[in-house]
């Protein structure tokens, strides 16, 4: 059973960066497509960034203006395999939210989702708490 645990959330100034991890246990993920998403008090649900499967596509929310991007291979080939990363730059209070990593089990043609109320995302994490403020 898959099972993914978001970290790397905290508190943080405006104008700083904060990378957040999706650890994957029970199986790999680098051959899933993964999504992240995150959810302020009273909002719904938002997708800002996914990757398809092997990191063929990423694609991020058009407002966030590139802020936040899904980097491609940074560490050890295992990390790569189990770990997905979500790079948030330029921060600001209206980033403030609960994120969430999630994986699509099916593979799909074209690029990923960042609609979670479509249900394909079938795995999410917990999530992790994103404070920014000064």
């Amino acid at each position: 059973q898959l099972q993914l645990v978001e970290s790397g959330g905290g508190l943080v100034r405006p104008g700083r960066s904060l990378r957040l991890s999706c650890t994957a246990s029970g199986d790999r993920l680098d051959h899933y497509t993964v999504g992240w998403f995150r959810q302020a008090p009273g909002k719904e649900r938002e997708g800002v960034s996914c990757r398809t499967h092997f990191g063929t596509r990423t694609r991020s929310l058009d407002s966030l203006k590139g802020r936040f991007v899904i980097p491609r291979d940074i560490l050890s080939k295992n990390m790569v395999k189990n770990t997905v990363f979500l790079e948030m730059s330029s921060l600001t209070p209206e980033d403030t939210g609960t994120y969430y990593c999630a994986v699509d089990p099916v593979p799909r043609p074209g690029t990923c989702s960042l609609i979670p109320e479509e249900g394909r995302y079938q795995y999410w994490g917990q999530g992790t708490q994103v404070t920014v403020s000064s």
